[in-house]
């Protein structure tokens, strides 16, 4: 039945900030991007080499999400250096790496503040 989460949804106040944010700093792969009426799109961004992707969309209602801790982790192999990869490229980082008993992440920002975590095992 169930075959995979095919997107997370990510809200947003300014979608072409955000799309730049997510491919040039990430390396995100744009999959769909299309007018979606009242002056918004609808936008598919996918992980190179992965199933599941993140939709940059804010259903009305949902503004106040913006800017907000994202409840998702972004799996990477090595914490210590996609932090210092990233912070190269221009993204702030609200927690440097710290090691947990369960593994290691870091905390970082998007454009609108919105917090994300980066972990490995």
């Amino acid at each position: 039945m169930l075959k995979r989460v095919k997107f997370v949804g990510i809200p947003v106040r300014d979608q072409d900030k955000a799309l730049a944010f997510w491919t040039k700093k990430f390396g995100l792969q744009v999959a769909t991007d299309q007018p979606m009426g009242n002056g918004q799109r609808w936008i598919e961004l996918k992980i190179p080499g992965a199933q599941t992707g993140f939709a940059l969309f804010t259903p009305a209602g949902h503004e106040n999400r913006i800017g907000t801790f994202q409840n998702m982790s972004l799996e990477v192999d090595d914490v210590e250096s996609a932090y210092r990869h990233l912070k190269e490229n221009g993204v702030e980082f609200t927690q440097p790496p710290k090691k947990e008993q369960w593994g290691t992440s870091a905390v970082f920002k998007d454009p609108d503040g919105s917090l994300f975590l980066i972990a490995s095992r």
